[in-house]
C-alpha cells in the first residue's frame, strides 16, 4: 500500500463486534490499530517503529503514570486517563511516512510531523466509525477524548535543534496547556536512555538505522557489508560516514536529554519530581553520559568495521541462505 492510499477500515470491524463499554472500546480499537501496524511494519521495512517500540513506550508510560496518578486531582478519571494513555502510546506511531524521493545510499527521510498527523488521521476516521456503528454514548469515545488523542500524538512531533544537534518535542515548550497524557508519552517516547539505560538506548539507535537506511539491510543480510572495504571502498566509505553520523547524534542526544529533563518535568506536580528522578529516570545522570561517551566510536578516522562492531547489526538481521 502506498502512503497515498488510505486504508480498508471498514473490513475490520464488524457490526457484531461492536463494543458496549468504554474499556471494550479502547480494547476493539487497540486490536484494530495492531492490525494496521502490522501491516505497515512489513510493507515499510520498520525495524523500530514496530510493535516492539510503542509497547516499550506503553510500559515507559505506565510506570511514569503509576507514580503521577495519586497526586493528580481527585476529580480526574484516573482509569479512563491510563486507557487513552495506553491507546495513545500503541497508536502513536501507527503511520511512517518516507520522502519517496531519497536518493540511492543516504539516509531515507521522515519530514516533521507529517507521520503524526497522517497517524491523527487515520485515527480519527477510525474512531468516528465506531462512534457511528454504535448508539451506546458510554461506549464512544467522547470529544474530549478524541482532544486529548490528537494533542498526545502532536507532542510526539520531534524538531532538530541545529545547536544541540539532537532532536526534542517542541510542543512541550510551547507554552500550551497539555493534558497529562500528551506529557507523559512524549517523555515516555523519547525516555529510552533514561529509563531502561545504555543498552537498550544503542540497541534502538542500531534498528533506527536498519529502519532509516534499507540498503544497508540488504548489505547485512548477504554479509556483503564485512567485506566492502576490499570490494567497493567508495560505498564502504558512505556506509561509513552515515554510521559514524549516527554515532554523534546518539552522544548528542542523550545529552540533550539530560539537559532537557528538568523542564520537562515542570508540567508534574513538584512533589513528585524527585521521585521521577530516582526511579524512572534513574540513568539520566551526567555518569550515564560519561560512559555513553566513551564507548561510543565517534572519532572521524574510526574505522567501517569498528562501527559494525558497535552496532552489531547481526543481531538485527537474518542472514540470506542463498
Amino acid at each position: 500500500m502506498s502512503g497515498d492510499e488510505q486504508p480498508n477500515l471498514s473490513n475490520l470491524n464488524p457490526s457484531s463486534q461492536i463494543s458496549q463499554t468504554f474499556a471494550a472500546t479502547i480494547d476493539h480499537l487497540t486490536t484494530r490499530v495492531l492490525d494496521r501496524f502490522a501491516q505497515e511494519t512489513a510493507e515499510k521495512q520498520l525495524f523500530y517503529h514496530n510493535q516492539d517500540h510503542v509497547r516499550d513506550v506503553q510500559r515507559r508510560s505506565q510506570q511514569i503514570f503509576a507514580l503521577i496518578a495519586p497526586k493528580l486531582d481527585p476529580e480526574i478519571d484516573r482509569e479512563r486517563t491510563q486507557s487513552l494513555l495506553d491507546f495513545c502510546a500503541i497508536a502513536h506511531d501507527l503511520v511512517q511516512q518516507f520522502d519517496p524521493n531519497s536518493p540511492p545510499h543516504t539516509t531515507r527521510q521522515r519530514q516533521p510531523g507529517v507521520s503524526e498527523r497522517m497517524t491523527i488521521e487515520q485515527l480519527m476516521r477510525l474512531i468516528d466509525q465506531h462512534n457511528q456503528q454504535t448508539s451506546d454514548r458510554a461506549a464512544q469515545l467522547t470529544e474530549a477524548d478524541i482532544a486529548v488523542i490528537q494533542q498526545a500524538i502532536t507532542a510526539t512531533i520531534c524538531t532538530y535543534n541545529l545547536q544541540e544537534q539532537a532532536i526534542y518535542q517542541p510542543l512541550l515548550y510551547s507554552g500550551e496547556p497539555l493534558s497529562i497524557v500528551s506529557r507523559i508519552l512524549a517523555l515516555a517516547d523519547l525516555g529510552t536512555l533514561g529509563i531502561d539505560g545504555i543498552e537498550v538506548y544503542n540497541r534502538e539507535g542500531s534498528l533506527l538505522f536498519l529502519e532509516e537506511n534499507p540498503d544497508v539491510v540488504s548489505l547485512v543480510q548477504s554479509g556483503e557489508i564485512y567485506q566492502l572495504v576490499e570490494t567497493d571502498p567508495t560505498l564502504a566509505e558512505n556506509i561509513r560516514q552515515r554510521l559514524l553520523k549516527r554515532c554523534r547524534f546518539q552522544v548528542n542526544f542523550a545529552k540533550s536529554r539530560l539537559s532537557h529533563l528538568e523542564q520537562e518535568l515542570q508540567g508534574f506536580p513538584a512533589a513528585i519530581h524527585p521521585v521521577l528522578l530516582t526511579k524512572i529516570f534513574r540513568h539520566l545522570s551526567p555518569a550515564t553520559i560519561q560512559t555513553l561517551e566513551a564507548i561510543t566510536p565517534t572519532e572521524p578516522d574510526t574505522a567501517l568495521n569498528v562501527l559494525l562492531k558497535f552496532f552489531q547489526f547481526e543481531k538485527y538481521v537474518p542472514r540470506s541462505t542463498e
